[in-house]
């Protein structure tokens, strides 16, 4: 990546996870028959910061997770030269009859969250499927799907990427660039 633009340091995205999870809570509570699930592998990340954030300032809400895969249900599987590496699917209840809150890093073309739909289908017939993104790309959508939730919108150009770096051994802090490749 040559040139970036912070677009969240990590004070600011923890002040955004908060928001999310204070419109979780707004939206949804008590919580009965709801489910956060985090699209594989990136939407994981954002999952796992909601899910403590959630822990710790709602602690009377006990929130299901899971994560889906949506490799094999893509429009690209099996197109390309590189192969595609599946994760590990992991829905802990049979999803007829509950409100499914998708959960990914950034919303581009809307292309895998499609396939992260149709993953989620093989698991029960939810009474209804709500998507939450930490960062919604606009003007770049290829299919009609938008989020409910958002962490940040932003314009960016053809050439451009969003990338959402989480703290961990290998970073020192978590921020959101924006990059021209």
């Amino acid at each position: 990546m040559a040139k970036k633009k912070v677009l969240m340091d990590e004070g600011l995205l923890n002040v955004v996870i908060q928001r999310l999870c204070h419109q979780l809570v707004e939206n949804y509570s008590p919580f009965e028959k709801v489910i956060l699930i985090g699209l594989q592998p990136r939407g994981v990340d954002l999952l796992q910061h909601l899910s403590q954030e959630l822990k710790k300032l709602y602690p009377q809400f006990d929130v299901p997770i899971g994560v889906v895969d949506p490799t094999f249900f893509r429009d690209d599987f099996r197109r390309g030269d590189k192969q595609l590496l599946a994760h590990p699917t992991k829905i802990p209840v049979n999803l007829d009859g509950y409100r499914v809150i998708l959960v990914d890093d950034v919303l581009y073309t809307g292309r895998t969250i499609r396939a992260g739909l149709e993953a989620i289908l093989e698991y029960g017939r939810p009474a209804s499927i709500d998507l939450l993104v930490l960062i919604n790309r606009k003007f770049s959508r290829q299919l009609p799907i938008e989020p409910i939730m958002i962490g940040k919108s932003v314009d960016h150009y053809d050439g451009q990427k969003v990338r959402v770096i989480w703290k961990s051994q290998e970073n020192s802090h978590s921020e959101v660039l924006l990059a021209q490749d």
